[in-house]
């Protein structure tokens, strides 16, 4: 192959819109990659806005309860201070089962150990299995299922006594 019918073929590849095209003759191997994969990024951007987008209309939804009963959120941050908060070490998705046909991990109420599972955190299609760092019994599960998490958000109260 010379130079010209390899120019040619990096035209070709180019205006084809392939990313990467790989040719293997008996002495030559050519690997030809475009800069089209500004195309991945623009689909990583996409599924980071339903993620995103839920968080909001929950947050405008949460605010007028605590306006209207500031004493009760008083007296129940007053509670919750003798209990220790688990919270989120990634962005994702908070499941509480390993999969939709099995049992929760946790409930209210249940002891834990240290070590055990507590729930699994999808991020980037990967499923994160959130252990416990804590011995005690769960008192309050503050998320609910199949619902996206921000990193250091609260996810369990536990009464370690």
């Amino acid at each position: 192959m010379d130079i010209k019918e390899i120019q040619n073929l990096i035209k070709f590849v180019a205006k084809s819109g392939a990313s990467e095209v790989k040719l293997e003759m008996d002495d030559v191997k050519i690997t030809i990659k475009t800069g089209s994969d500004d195309k991945v990024d623009s689909t990583t951007y996409v599924q980071q806005i339903p993620v995103n987008q839920p968080v909001a209309q929950a947050i405008p939804a949460a605010a007028p309860a605590p306006a209207a009963a500031p004493a009760a959120e008083t007296q129940a941050a007053s509670d919750d201070s003798k209990y220790i908060t688990i919270k989120s070490p990634i962005i994702g998705t908070f499941y509480r089962k390993p999969s939709p046909d099995k049992p929760v991990f946790v409930e209210v109420g249940s002891s834990i150990g240290e070590g055990d599972v507590l729930c699994v955190i999808e991020a980037m299609k990967l499923f994160n299995e959130i252990e416990s760092e804590v011995s005690g019994k769960i008192v309050k599960i503050l998320v609910d299922d199949s619902s996206p998490v921000e990193f250091d958000q609260p996810l369990f109260l536990v009464d370690p006594s």
